[in-house]
């Protein structure tokens, strides 16, 4: 559960060194472009990587509580050559406005989700999702299994027992006024401070944040801030997910993740004060025909962090993956044994060294 947008890494690729440019006040990496979408009560920028090459298979990017489509535009530049991928501003978040019912619920955001690859008609699609947007896309897998040919999620929001201390804050915000009184307490802090508070909760390694994607992440927090609704939306999103953790039956998000027919890829970092580290396993025998990555010295992002060792990670996933008439998938021989039953046979550890390579 992130809590607002978050600067980028050093690359380890000279070739992807994150320079953006301005579209208006919006950043664009070099060679995304951005376009808006609108539908009844609900529009939402995206954000596009066009591939390299024609006939790749679409993939859509969803992101975390407070984050945005900016989010992956290191492991979209990283998969070009891939997939044909697109990332959302969920409603209320990045350049998207609010939604008109106000609705930020898990279920919510997985309905504005479906309704936009339904008029995009793009699916299915190799789907992406980091923390609420880890949970949201979950929702999605589970409800609509025709929209999704693989998962693949950072950090998955998912229900946990003993939540972590320094995740406490952002579930708090959930509760009725106490978003005002946190306005009110952190009113003295600069846009500097909050950016730096953010950027120590969510990554493993606070050092490997460039200067310069430092200060575009303060310049993105004072605009943040400045927006109306910029509290609401957080505030209702963090409902949205404590709501979503105490729904049972066939509509908790455990119970949907064994639901989930696509081949899906689970990514944990050693260092998420977020999501326990401890969930990998649980997630593992959850998803059915899983493969676990799990990243020691990453956080809550590591899409962010070891963009390159994810990227990795899915390709496995993409070669593993058998195409059924171009519109789904199905995981490898015996996949669906080790995530159901021997998650370690699945699981495999990256220690990453400081350039994010494996």
């Amino acid at each position: 559960m992130s809590s607002t947008e978050l600067p980028g890494v050093r690359s380890a690729d000279p070739s992807s060194s994150g320079q953006s440019s301005q579209v208006g006040a919006a950043r664009v990496a070099e060679g995304e472009q951005l376009r808006t979408d609108r539908l009844p009560g609900l529009e939402m920028n995206v954000r596009v990587r066009p591939p390299v090459r024609s006939g790749l298979p679409p993939a859509l990017f969803v992101h975390g509580l407070g984050g945005s489509s900016q989010n992956w535009s290191a492991l979209m530049a990283r998969l070009a050559d891939s997939v044909d991928g697109e990332a959302l501003d969920l409603p209320g978040f990045g350049w998207s406005p609010p939604p008109a019912d106000r609705d930020y619920s898990v279920t919510g955001l997985a309905r504005a989700v479906i309704r936009h690859l339904d008029a995009a008609g793009r699916g299915p699609v190799h789907l992406f999702g980091n923390s609420l947007g880890g949970a949201v896309s979950t929702r999605v897998a589970a409800v609509r299994p025709d929209l999704v040919r693989t998962l693949t999620l950072v950090s998955p929001a998912l229900p946990e027992l003993r939540v972590q201390k320094s995740a406490v804050p952002t579930a708090l915000l959930a509760v009725p006024g106490v978003a005002g009184l946190f306005g009110r307490l952190t009113r003295g802090l600069s846009a500097e401070q909050r950016t730096r508070g953010v950027t120590d909760l969510c990554y493993g390694d606070p050092s490997r944040v460039t200067p310069e994607a430092f200060e575009a992440a303060v310049e993105e927090m004072e605009r943040r801030l400045a927006l109306p609704y910029f509290w609401d939306a957080m505030t209702r999103s963090s409902r949205g997910i404590v709501d979503a953790y105490t729904l049972g039956g066939q509509h908790g998000l455990w119970r949907q993740a064994q639901r989930v027919l696509a081949p899906t890829l689970l990514v944990y970092g050693g260092r998420d004060q977020l999501v326990s580290y401890r969930m990998a396993r649980k997630a593992a025998a959850a998803y059915r025909g899983s493969r676990l990555l799990t990243l020691p010295e990453a956080g809550h992002v590591a899409m962010m962090e070891y963009p390159e060792v994810v990227a990795a990670a899915f390709r496995e996933l993409l070669d593993a993956a058998v195409s059924i008439d171009g519109h789904g998938a199905e995981p490898d021989p015996g996949a669906g044994d080790r995530g159901a039953g021997d998650p370690d046979a699945a699981e495999h550890t990256v220690n990453t060294d400081e350039d994010g390579k494996g």
